[in-house]
């Protein structure tokens, strides 16, 4: 009797050793390639299956099911990963609740849909966040201004801005590449596309899909932006009834005075700011401070913010990285005047010395927004032409980590708010 219940107890025992979770470590020392690291989490989350999102611990690691399926997947994506036993699990997350620690878990339940507003002409190397999502193999639907004038944004729960100028001014390229064939065609497509939707001006047209995203976001929707669709963003929102383009952009004349029919009051995230005038300047408005900022490329970092993952949990979660200082990069639209946010937008990421914002995030109605600055975290001035970024040789960038937090965002749980 004694035997068999030694022997009872002994399995008991290595039944608690045996493992239940499947831990992602996120730190820089331990995972080897963090961009697939989330592409795996999605993975999971698309098999109906939940994961602990361990804010602040080990770079804000992943606490999956453990399973032969995602220890084969791990392997296959060359993600790195630790087989915990229950007790090991439970006491990681018992560590983590402490209210000594700033540190939290956060469960994801689901895989959001994810959409990408991209012409449809576009490569995927185009823009960081479809090389990103390629690269971390999270799939994603490429739509465009018939869909969402059609209403179809309600199908998605995450949408990307590519870098999309909302005002009808083609990016502002009129000065360097008016005479580009690339220019003159995607010009003449677009006239195209209004036209069959339509309207006479693309800056008509453009305005519509930008009041379309407001109220996607404005009824509970998850938007990403980066570079010029940011600031073009807003600045189509504020011109909304004004005419700001001038005839080479739409065929007649600019509004006299328009700078001031400019209504703050409709942005997202800039007030104040002061349009660029001048057609042949390769530049929106005030907004951005890529003319202006005296940084140097090997000086040019920006610095994560430190929120309380308890009592702040989304900005901890876009802020989750193995540093807290990444690599800065250039685009159209490279930085934000800290002078021009409105006071409700959250500064995530920032350059102190040169008083610039480069990361923010903000709530609108019932959804959020995220605004980027830059084009392309690991190069640092991507010019037209330039080749692809080629992710393999960038497995670990923080830069890139940021894109891909606002991609898990929307599978986060609602929590209770504390008061």
């Amino acid at each position: 009797m004694r035997k068999y219940f030694l022997l009872l107890s002994f399995f008991y025992f290595s039944m608690s050793l045996m493992a239940s979770n499947i831990l992602i470590p996120m730190d820089a020392e331990s995972q080897k390639n963090h961009l697939k690291a989330y592409g795996i989490t999605y993975w999971v989350l698309s098999k109906q299956q939940k994961v602990h999102w361990l804010l602040n611990y080990r770079g804000g690691s992943f606490l999956l099911p453990d399973g032969d399926a995602i220890r084969k997947e791990c392997q296959i994506r060359g993600v790195s990963f630790e087989i915990l036993s229950t007790a090991q699990s439970e006491s990681i997350l018992a560590g983590i609740s402490s209210p000594s620690k700033n540190q939290d878990a956060v469960i994801l339940e689901k895989a959001p849909k994810i959409a990408v507003y991209s012409p449809k002409g576009n490569h995927p190397w185009d823009d960081a966040v479809t090389m990103v999502l390629t690269y971390a193999e999270i799939p994603y639907v490429t739509i465009y201004d018939e869909e969402v004038l059609s209403d179809k944004l309600a199908l998605y729960d995450w949408l990307h801005l590519h870098h999309e100028d909302f005002t009808g001014q083609y990016g502002k390229f009129y000065g360097s590449y008016k005479a580009a064939p690339w220019y003159i065609e995607s010009k003449e497509n677009s006239e195209i596309l209004a036209s069959k939707l339509g309207y006479s001006k693309v800056s008509e047209e453009k305005r519509d899909v930008a009041l379309k995203i407001r109220n996607y976001v404005i009824g509970g929707g998850f938007m990403f932006a980066m570079c010029s669709a940011t600031d073009s963003f807003d600045i189509a929102l504020a011109a909304e009834g004004v005419d700001i383009c001038e005839p080479m952009f739409d065929g007649d004349a600019s509004e006299p005075n328009y700078q001031s029919k400019i209504d703050y009051k409709k942005t997202f995230a800039f007030t104040d700011f002061t349009l660029e005038r001048n057609p042949t300047v390769y530049e929106f408005s005030t907004i951005d401070m890529t003319r202006t900022r005296q940084l140097s490329k090997e000086s040019d970092y920006f610095s994560l913010m430190d929120f309380s993952a308890k009592w702040d949990p989304v900005p901890t979660m876009l802020c989750q990285n193995h540093t807290s200082l990444v690599k800065g990069f250039m685009g159209q639209t490279t930085a934000f005047n800290r002078k021009q946010l409105k006071s409700t937008v959250l500064v995530l990421g920032e350059n102190k010395i040169n008083s610039e914002a480069r990361y923010i995030h903000g709530i609108k109605g019932k959804g959020f927004f995220t605004f980027y600055g830059g084009h392309d975290p690991e190069d640092y001035q991507h010019r037209v032409g330039d080749p692809k970024t080629e992710l393999e040789l960038h497995p670990t960038s923080p830069g890139y980590r940021l894109i891909l937090n606002n991609v898990l965002f929307p599978a986060a749980r609602k929590k209770k708010k504390k008061t």
